[in-house]
């Protein structure tokens, strides 16, 4: 079992930025791919970004070259660096990791941060 916490989310106005953090209750080391995802009210939770344990990461078109993910193995947490905001970027984000152990697929989520960008 992987718990999942996340911080930093909150208000902010747009083109500015947040930090957000999620710190995982075992070595991230251990698992294979962590990553952010995001949903609004009505709306099917989306990728945001995702990095694997090699360090190769991935965006959603919508965040490429303003967002950028990164992982602290020392801290065992995953950081998402959120710049130029703009409001629809507005939503809660998930924390997500997954960890492949003998062909299964096992999934953890944190319990959301919610980032609202407005003026």
């Amino acid at each position: 079992q992987v718990q999942l916490v996340e911080s930093g989310g909150g208000l902010v106005q747009p083109g500015g930025s947040l930090r957000l953090s999620c710190a995982a209750s075992t070595s991230i080391s251990d698992i294979n791919t962590m990553g952010w995802y995001r949903q609004t009210p009505g709306k099917q939770r989306e990728l945001v970004a995702t990095i694997i344990s090699g360090g190769i990461t991935n965006y959603a078109d919508s965040v490429k070259g303003r967002f950028t993910i990164s992982r602290d193995n020392a801290k065992d947490t995953v950081n998402l660096q959120m710049n130029s905001l703009k409001p629809e970027d507005t939503a809660v984000y998930y924390c997500n990791a997954v960890r492949l152990r003998v062909g299964l697929r096992f999934q953890y989520w944190g319990q959301g941060t919610q980032v609202t960008v407005s003026s």
